[in-house]
């Protein structure tokens, strides 16, 4: 099955672009980005708008809202398009990351 693309200014967006992308978001208390956090869970290029789903490293993380907007706002600007941050209701762990030694916890 083909990944669906669209085309932007700097070329086709595809999921991996737009990961790749949110990688510009850092969690202001961890000193990652979002995608090595694994915070992000699923970006799904295909509908209109375009859907981010994520989770938050606590459910009361003070930055949420602040880390949600920066999210969607660099998920727009990948895009090219309107774009839809959900955070689910998931309890974020260490392996979720890309490499969880990254803050020691290993």
């Amino acid at each position: 099955m083909a990944e669906e693309t669209t085309v932007v200014e700097d070329g086709p967006v595809t999921e991996e672009s737009v990961r790749e992308a949110l990688r510009a978001v850092m969690d202001p208390e961890r000193h990652l980005d979002v995608i090595a956090l694994g915070l992000v869970e699923s970006v799904n290029i295909k509908p209109d708008p375009l859907e981010v789903k994520m989770v938050l490293t606590t459910p009361f993380c003070p930055y949420g809202p602040w880390l949600v907007q920066q999210v969607k706002e660099t998920a727009e600007s990948a895009a090219g398009r309107e774009a839809k941050v959900e955070v689910l209701p998931k309890q974020w762990t260490p392996e979720r990351m890309e490499d969880p030694t990254l803050l020691g916890f290993f």
